[in-house]
């Protein structure tokens, strides 16, 4: 069972993937970190000042100044401003996969087909007999 396992572990597909979701994992950091620290900011700051990770409605009579405050008090809150947050690094994923994909697909086309490959001499040679019995 342990050879079976092996072989079934170090298949290319199995390491292309765990190489995958591995990168996939890092990318998703720096992504969440181009949205929350990069872009959510000026978008705020052009609507006023408002802090997208801290919009939030608050479904209790407690009032809470901050989501950070809502959670430590354990208030019920929908977090709008985190899910734009996460949309947005939803799109910027998947464009930039989109992008890498259209790549791959790009230079796949360009791959010209091998031209196949002459018939041995004898079966020209009996191509070319033929022809001529033909006539």
């Amino acid at each position: 069972m342990l050879k079976e396992f092996k072989a079934f572990a170090m298949k290319g597909n199995v390491v292309d993937m765990a190489v995958g979701v591995i990168i996939g994992g890092a990318f998703g950091k720096i992504v969440s970190s181009l949205v929350n620290d990069i872009i959510m900011p000026p978008i705020g700051k052009l609507m006023g000042g408002v802090d997208f990770s801290n919009l939030f409605i608050n479904l209790t009579q407690t009032p809470a100044a901050s989501l950070d405050e809502a959670k430590k008090l354990g208030l019920a809150t929908i977090n709008y401003g985190t899910f734009v947050n996460t949309v947005l690094d939803f799109l910027i994923v998947a464009f930039a996969i989109f992008m890498v994909i259209k790549q791959l697909n790009r230079f796949k086309k360009e791959e010209a087909p091998a031209a196949p490959a002459a018939p041995p001499e004898d079966i020209t040679l009996l191509r070319e007999i033929r022809d001529l019995l033909k006539k």
